[in-house]
């Protein structure tokens, strides 16, 4: 078996004798090439040149940017690579190991946080032959399209994902307490007065109002530390896509969304403010003016309309 591991040198959670240690392990199990993503959008590039090798995985040790990258070199052509139709026959299969701050796709999947437990875990699924086929979300917007694993926003939510790469190209972690802190600060600046998206979709109500809407792939939607967070709690890879969104942004009603979704329950957050969907196949949001957008916690600039599509079977994982 032929596999390509893509090696992010600056995931948080790892150092360079973790790494040998775990390229070490892998290249015992499987014929390895080893790659190092150098630049935005890298690791794409070289997914897609894996694909159009033949090789028969591709796995990735870094955080969840560096996995949608990967997820989208492998669906996506690149430079003139084959174009491959949707479905996960025909691509290589994908093996993740956590090393970033977050790393929700791998927990997700019911992999350990740990890198090295998680590579002992994939090593067994190697063993075993161990497939996962999971559906992916995919997001459209002025000509551009792309996958996602487990999430995507737009509004406040998206708004402190900037906030926290803006932190974070200054040198300073993507911890949770950052992220809490910068939502906290975040949300005494932001208007909570004038919400400027409405949702519409093939058989959907149209909603309008909305401050902020998530969308989900599968949940946990993300994680404060070790505490999942379940703003749409029957998400599944399994089924479309779910939406969470807020016509409402003051403090009662954010404190009662906040305190749901951080309680792990089969039910869905309660509230007549709130705008749900469960396992929706297409629906858009069209924003009066443009609006800050997310996906997999990288953010992408602001818009005005963005579809969103599930893309059912997409993707083997051996986990």
């Amino acid at each position: 078996m032929r596999a390509m591991l893509l090696v992010n040198p600056k995931a948080t959670t790892t150092n360079a004798r973790t790494r040998d240690v775990l390229i070490r392990a892998l290249g015992a199990a499987v014929e390895l090439s080893v790659e190092e993503t150098r630049y935005r959008g890298h690791a794409a590039a070289l997914a897609a040149t894996a694909r159009a090798k033949g090789y028969d995985v591709v796995a990735v040790l870094g955080g969840d940017g560096t996995i949608n990258e990967t997820v989208n070199g492998l669906l996506n052509p690149v430079n003139g690579t084959d174009h491959v139709p949707p479905g996960s026959e025909g691509r290589p299969a994908l093996v993740v190991i956590p090393g970033g701050s977050a790393n929700v796709f791998a927990r997700a999947l019911g992999l350990p946080n740990d890198p090295v437990e998680s590579t002992g875990a994939v090593l067994e699924a190697l063993r075993d032959g161990r497939r996962r086929t999971v559906g992916l979300g995919q997001a459209l917007w002025e000509g551009q399209s792309r996958y996602f694993t487990f999430c995507s926003g737009m509004g406040y939510d998206a708004e402190v994902v900037r906030a926290v790469e803006g932190l974070r190209g200054t040198g300073r972690k993507a911890t949770p307490a950052r992220y809490v802190n910068t939502a906290l600060r975040h949300y005494l600046a932001t208007d909570k007065r004038h919400p400027a998206m409405t949702l519409t979709g093939p058989g959907i109500p149209t909603a309008r109002g909305l401050f902020m809407a998530i969308i989900s792939n599968t949940s946990p939607w993300t994680y404060v530390g070790s505490r999942p967070v379940h703003p749409t709690p029957w998400a599944s890879f399994e089924t479309g896509l779910d939406l969470l969104g807020l016509r409402r942004m003051g403090p009662m009603s954010m404190a009662s969304v906040i305190r749901q979704i951080l309680t792990e329950s089969d039910a869905l957050p309660g509230g007549r403010h709130l705008v749900q969907l469960h396992d929706e196949a297409e629906f858009t949001l069209t924003a009066e003016r443009p609006v800050a957008f997310q996906l997999d916690g990288d953010y992408l600039g602001e818009y005005e309309t963005v579809t969103f599509r599930s893309t059912p079977n997409a993707l083997q994982v051996l986990v």
